[in-house]
């Protein structure tokens, strides 16, 4: 798949494709069905499968106070999307030119003028132009004069409830990453860089990867099961993201202890996959029940990981 950051000199070979323009954050259940239209459409013109995305969200230069924090960062968001059987994933540089641009105007210059695009696919909740003045009507009206398709999707639900990246927001914001997780149909990622922390937990037996840099949402705090990668191989993790009530430490901080791993990660970017919640932060009497339960955590977390076949 080709990631393309701009739109200048957008090469002739990906014009006259199917287009859906949205940011799918977290490339969920209602975005993977757009995207499975998106491949009918496309068999039936014998063009490209293109997703139109921005960076940074448009929210961000124009409410900054209200951006949502981001599901996916851009590099894993292509990742996902190609796995979907997308081309392109066009992540257009927001900026005030584009924020300017009339409904009328982005659909001229961009999606009809630089894309060529035979064929849209929306949602029906689609917005667009400047101050939100298109909607799925204006979009219609605009691709029955110039003979473009249009499809529109209807969102998918789960549990009668519409999917949206709003919605796995707040799942993950409250740390029911077991809910999100069906609904993104895959387990919620961060990725962090390995920093040197107290190192209190070598001395008791359960050694941890401290993360920072965490540059999208982060689960509510309490442990979970999850998994990693490293060098290819998946190891079950058990993560504390918290604080250390314990120790008397009270900054938040995520821990990764990776079940049978021993090796170097200082200063290395690794990712780590949400699984379930298992329990909240609370403190423990002594170190000794401290530890008991970390060892129920770690069995868990093997358990949990080896029943979703990770």
């Amino acid at each position: 798949m080709k990631l393309i950051r701009s739109l200048n000199n957008f090469s002739t070979e990906l014009r006259g494709g199917v287009v859906s323009v949205g940011n799918f954050d977290g490339v969920h259940l209602g975005h993977r069905a757009l995207v499975a239209r998106l491949r009918s459409m496309a068999a039936e013109v014998r063009g490209p499968i293109i997703v139109f995305t921005f960076d940074p969200h448009p929210v961000r230069l124009l409410r900054p106070l209200d951006a949502p924090p981001p599901l996916t960062w851009t590099d894993r968001k292509a990742e996902l999307l190609a796995e979907l059987g997308v081309d392109v994933m066009l992540t257009y540089p927001t900026d005030e030119r584009l924020l300017d641009l009339t409904a009328r105007q982005f659909f001229d210059q961009i999606l009809r003028g630089i894309l060529g695009a035979r064929g849209l696919v929306e949602g029906p909740n689609f917005y667009f132009g400047k101050g939100r003045s298109g909607n799925i009507d204006v979009l219609q009206k605009f691709c029955g004069e110039t003979g473009v398709r249009l499809d529109i999707v209807e969102p998918k639900e789960y549990g009668g409830e519409t999917v949206s990246s709003s919605r796995v927001r707040m799942l993950i914001g409250r740390g029911d990453v077991g809910t999100a997780r069906r609904l993104l149909e895959r387990p919620y990622r961060i990725r962090g860089i390995v920093t040197h922390g107290a190192a209190r937990g070598n001395r008791i037996g359960f050694p941890t990867a401290n993360l920072e840099g965490i540059d999208t949402l982060c689960p509510a705090p309490g442990v979970y099961a999850a998994c990693t990668s490293i060098d290819n191989r998946f190891w079950p993790a058990a993560v504390n993201l918290g604080t250390n009530p314990t120790f008397g430490e009270h900054v938040l901080k995520i821990e990764v202890h990776l079940v049978g791993f021993s090796g170097d990660l200082y200063g290395r970017t690794i990712t780590v996959d949400f699984l379930e919640r298992l329990r909240d932060i609370h403190p423990f009497r002594s170190v000794e029940d401290l530890k008991t339960q970390l060892s129920h955590d770690v069995a868990k977390t093997t358990e949990i990981a080896h029943a979703l076949h990770l």
